[in-house]
């Protein structure tokens, strides 16, 4: 909060004078003080390398054999913002309440509705915005998923932005933390036998090995977690933006081509599409834990910093 000056000359020191004595008698605190306060936006931008990525234009490079493709979708839940101070400190950053975030998740949606990107609609959010006590900080860390506690729950009575059907699984009515979907230039070829070819190369990614119905009002307990934990090391809001590279997510998989299982990755462990999509983002598919995919400078990484 911004601290106000007093009035100058006579009648200034007056309320002074004043002032003092009210908080003498106690019926200010004397302990409290005003702590400035900033506010912070932190901007996401979707590349390949270093060319954007845009709906309606062909994205080269994408996976191994590389491949052309159309961008279809591109959303995913972001929580646990924090910045990280020059003492190496996390600060955790307050989002301000809105149609795209509230409490402690951000929904970031990178897709404008052209093109391929028609279906998954026109609205987007490329930025989350929050208030954190006011000085110097030199990196940043978040977690890409929703937290257990707010997962399962019923999109259709939730606040936003967990109230997005889109966005929601059909297992134990939880939420996919990430949709990106991509229609490779020729298909996809599915290789298990009879299965026909599709369209878009997908990848869900959720949580997985859930018990319980929280909708009769049971608790639910899910053997993997994968969430995954981004660390930062070298970021200043005020200059940087936070890239997130499909080159790089897609660098172990073969888009146009389907092994087995859902077409693409569903997060299920038999799926091998999967494992290079978890290995790349930092999470082990056995056990759904996230090794903290940190940069501490500005080199590859399916997330990093890049300049506005």
């Amino acid at each position: 909060m911004n601290s106000r000056s007093f009035l100058r000359g006579s009648r200034g020191a007056f309320l002074l004078a004043a002032a003092a004595t009210l908080s003498a008698c106690g019926t200010t605190d004397p302990g409290a003080t005003a702590k400035a306060e900033q506010t912070v936006s932190i901007r996401f931008a979707a590349m390949t390398g270093t060319e954007p990525v845009r709906c309606g234009k062909t994205i080269s490079g994408l996976g191994k054999p590389a491949s052309s493709a159309e961008l279809r979708d591109l959303r995913f839940y972001v929580s646990d913002v924090a910045l990280i101070d020059e003492a190496g400190r996390p600060e955790p950053l307050r989002l301000t309440p809105g149609e795209w975030q509230r409490g402690q998740v951000a929904l970031i949606d990178l897709a404008d509705g052209q093109g391929a990107c028609a279906t998954a609609g026109s609205q987007t959010n490329p930025e989350i915005t929050g208030t954190l006590p006011a000085g110097r900080y030199r990196g940043l860390r978040f977690t890409v998923g929703v937290p257990h506690n707010l997962n399962h729950s019923d999109y259709a009575s939730a606040d936003p932005p967990l109230d997005v059907q889109a966005m929601a699984w059909a297992w134990q009515v939880g939420r996919k933390f990430m949709q990106f979907e991509i229609n490779p230039v020729g298909g996809v070829v599915r290789t298990t036998s009879g299965a026909a070819p599709g369209r878009s190369f997908l990848f869900h990614l959720g949580t997985t090995g859930c018990r319980g119905n929280p909708v009769s009002g049971e608790t639910v307990h899910c053997e993997r977690s994968n969430r995954a934990e981004v660390v930062l090391g070298s970021f200043d809001a005020s200059v940087d933006q936070v890239a997130i590279d499909l080159a790089e997510l897609f660098a172990g998989n073969d888009v146009g081509r389907d092994g087995g299982g859902a077409l693409g990755c569903m997060s299920a462990l038999s799926d091998p599409e999967c494992a290079p999509l978890f290995a790349a983002l930092g999470i082990d598919m056995a056990s759904g834990k996230s090794s903290p995919q940190s940069t501490d400078a500005r080199r590859s990484g399916v997330f990093r910093a890049l300049s506005k």
